[in-house]
């Protein structure tokens, strides 16, 4: 990842500063594309000691520990429930598991689609937003080049390294993540570890 942490060298020696202090992360790719979108879901507004934790029962509803979209539907909701998941995070998960068996979230053509691609077709799965479909292409698809501008974390690691007043808004902060394109992802890993809080994966 030479290349990587030569551009931020070029680019924004602060940011580059911070690869020494936080060490360096890569991004990973999977190909459990379902279980990775229920594993985003259940870590939304939660800690990630509680995500994990309720993603642990979650995971222990199946067999094999593997969720899969059948199975989600033959569960109750109070089945899913029972595992630590809220009303709302319940019925994403179903209504993930919907589009799935209806084909119409195609999981296995992400590989070919584009990052836009991929969060329009995701963002129409009840529950999952723009900051889910950033967190499902950094931490479970592995592109370079996201950044998610509604991520708290990311603005206050900003505030922080960049010694800024006051929380910068998604505006400023996508505009400041301009110079590290198309490297962007890389980026968030690193004010993530700043704050030694990198959302739940």
């Amino acid at each position: 990842m030479n290349h990587v942490i030569r551009h931020f060298k070029k680019t924004d020696p602060i940011l580059h500063a911070a690869i020494n202090g936080t060490g360096w992360q890569t991004l990973t790719r999977t190909h459990d594309h379902f279980t990775g979108l229920c594993r985003i879901i259940v870590g939304q507004q939660v800690s990630t000691k509680a995500a994990q934790s309720i993603f642990n029962k979650f995971c222990a509803l199946f067999p094999n520990n593997k969720p899969r979209a059948a199975a989600v539907l033959k569960l109750t909701d109070a089945k899913i429930r029972s595992a630590g998941l809220s009303t709302s995070k319940t019925a994403a998960v179903r209504d993930l598991a919907r589009h799935v068996i209806e084909k119409k979230l195609h999981l296995r053509k992400f590989e070919q689609m584009s990052n836009d691609e991929i969060k329009e077709e995701l963002t129409k799965v009840k529950g999952i937003g723009p900051w889910s479909a950033e967190m499902f292409l950094i931490f479970y698809l592995g592109r370079e080049d996201v950044f998610s501008p509604g991520d708290l974390g990311l603005r206050t690691a900003i505030m922080k390294l960049y010694k800024k007043r006051k929380l910068p808004s998604p505006e400023a902060a996508t505009k400041l993540a301009q110079c590290w394109a198309p490297y962007r992802s890389y980026a968030c890993r690193i004010l993530w570890d700043t704050l030694n809080n990198a959302p739940a994966k």
